[in-house]
């Protein structure tokens, strides 16, 4: 049996510097989602170096149809009980739907963010948000981007759609992603990209493509933590290959606890 990777690894802090180091290295670098203390702690011990509180706990925490109905408050209460594992990792939060509509909403929602723990802020979107990327970057505050199929759009495009099969929609993702890099965005997060495109946006940038639906071509893949464990057994997104049956191994733990508390005594 391999040891735990947290073993395998120093104590040095993870930085946005320390995963554009790993790009250029070329070290894969594992993503995961976390939503709350223990959930952190757990996985900062298997030494995975970038960790998201993201707005996907809309769907599988509060039982959310989609992304849109996250607010801040929601955001905040999950960024502080995941900061409170002071994870090695580095540790960044999404922006909610409709938080960063122009700047001065961008760095005060962004804000609300850091104080309540996080180490970096994600936001979807390319040159329609640059004022608002160059702002918090002026502003110290890290910014990771999001391309592709952008969930809070979900509702006005009408469901999760694969992006850059057009040339249209290629030439717009590589202007894009080109855009956020000169602004200062240390990562783009690419979700259900076509795997050629997403490829050919990797080999053009000088920051690390965190893959989700991509293919494996990206310097990273990041996926959300229940859809890999299969703690979240009503939904699993097509390109995720569960590795553990979290739900079932947790109904017969539950059933055998049920059946020995029910059990009559022994004469």
């Amino acid at each position: 049996m391999l040891p735990p990777i947290r073993s395998q690894m120093n104590s040095t802090k993870i930085t946005p510097e320390i995963l554009i180091q790993m790009k250029a290295r070329g070290e894969k670098i594992p993503a995961l989602t976390a939503y709350d203390y223990p959930q952190t702690k757990l996985l900062d011990e298997t030494g995975v170096p970038f960790l998201l509180v993201g707005d996907s706990l809309g769907m599988v925490v509060l039982g959310y149809p989609d992304t849109t109905l996250v607010t801040m408050a929601d955001m905040e209460h999950h960024v502080r009980a995941a900061a409170r594992a002071q994870p090695r990792a580095l540790l960044a939060a999404d922006l909610p739907f409709q938080s960063y509509e122009n700047v001065a909403d961008a760095l005060t929602n962004a804000r609300r963010l850091m104080t309540a723990g996080a180490e970096a802020v994600k936001a979807e979107g390319g040159r329609n948000i640059l004022p608002q990327v160059r702002a918090l970057v002026v502003a110290g505050i890290p910014f990771c981007g999001h391309l592709g199929m952008l969930p809070q759009s979900v509702r006005l495009e009408g469901g999760y759609h694969i992006k850059g099969r057009a040339e249209a929609e290629k030439q717009a993702l590589l202007a894009d992603a080109q855009a956020l890099a000169e602004a200062g965005a240390f990562a783009i997060v690419l979700e259900l990209v076509t795997p050629p495109v997403a490829a050919e946006l990797t080999r053009a940038l000088l920051i690390p493509t965190i893959g989700i639906g991509s293919g494996p071509d990206c310097d990273g893949q990041i996926l959300v933590t229940p859809d890999l464990l299969g703690t979240f057994p009503w939904f699993t997104p097509r390109f995720v290959k569960p590795r553990l049956n979290g739900a079932e191994q947790m109904r017969t733990a539950i059933a055998g606890w049920m059946a020995a508390l029910q059990a009559p005594p022994v004469p």
